[in-house]
């Protein structure tokens, strides 16, 4: 599981960040990326990564401003050019489909592949055996939305190696000792299959917050994320000017992942008046509260370990 953003600015493009834009990378789990929000120029800023368009399986729009829906049509559009046939999931808020069909059809676009929208609403969104997706409504003056991506846990493995050393062939008692029973063997042998099987591991938990105003409950709602992704539009003395403009400071975005008990925050939504040396001090005054932060550029790329 790895996040890499693909957009890290806020409002319009600029020569050092694009805009809105993050695909969650789920190639080991289920050969998949799952996009969230697709700002103007994201099929370009895809073109400079590894990611291949026909992976996207699932796109997650957090809310209809245009620094987070105008590239869709487009990436849509590409993405059938390049050979992609399986079908795409779009997730997002009432009027994102009429937009999405609307610009194909004026264009005359036509898709090799079926488009199925999803209206969101709060609660779970999708489940299955591997993950489920809540979605939560943010505070920033049209319906905006925030994601929590909760992986299931992993059973522990099957040791192998170590029942090889005691002689014991591969067959179906191979499945009776993965489920941690006692079997029998044919020399005598009891075996405990708990003995035989690695320590399970906690499936993880990512939040994806879309833009809005500072929220005590969204620390609730990302509580024990492995990742925090939040968006950080002002410093820490303009929080009156974040609440005017339906926005978060860094210091807010940083207190939800201190009660949230998160492991990492990364800052996005960055302003184009924040340059390097300006968006260090950004990161620096958002550690006064959570130290283990850190500020989002195009194209950084974080492997989300299991703990």
């Amino acid at each position: 599981m790895e996040l890499e953003f693909l957009g890290t600015g806020a409002g319009v493009p600029a020569k050092h960040r694009n805009v809105s834009g993050l695909a969650l990378k789920l190639l080991d789990e289920r050969n998949a990326i799952w996009l969230f929000d697709c700002g103007e120029g994201t099929q370009m800023q895809i073109l400079r990564t590894t990611i291949r368009p026909r992976k996207i399986e699932k796109i997650f729009i957090s809310h209809l401003h245009g620094d987070h829906i105008f590239g869709l049509p487009g990436l849509l559009s590409s993405r059938s050019f390049q050979g992609g046939e399986e079908p795409v999931e779009i997730y997002g808020p009432v009027g994102l489909e009429d937009y999405v069909r609307t610009s194909l059809q004026v264009t005359k676009t036509r898709l090799a592949y079926s488009l199925k929208f999803i209206e969101l609403s709060e609660g779970v969104i999708f489940k299955d055996k591997q993950f489920i997706v809540e979605c939560m409504l943010l505070d920033h003056g049209i319906a905006s939305y925030g994601f929590r991506v909760s992986e299931a846990d992993h059973e522990g493995m099957l040791q192998v190696d170590k029942l090889a050393t005691l002689d014991i062939p591969a067959g179906p008692i191979y499945g009776k000792i993965k489920q941690g029973q006692k079997v029998t063997l044919s020399d005598g042998r009891v075996i405990d299959g708990k003995d035989f099987v690695g320590s399970s591991k906690k499936g993880r938990i990512v939040t994806i917050f879309g833009d809005t105003r500072f929220m005590e409950k969204s620390s609730q709602f990302a509580k024990d994320s492995d990742v925090i992704v939040h968006e950080s539009t002002f410093n820490k003395d303009e929080a009156k000017l974040a609440r005017a403009y339906f926005h978060s400071t860094t210091q807010q975005a940083a207190l939800i992942a201190k009660k949230a008990q998160a492991k990492k925050l990364m800052l996005t939504h960055i302003s184009a008046r924040y340059l390097a040396k300006e968006a260090k001090e950004l990161e620096e005054e958002a550690k006064e509260i959570f130290p283990n932060t850190q500020i989002a550029k195009d194209f950084d790329s974080i492997d989300i370990p299991f703990s």
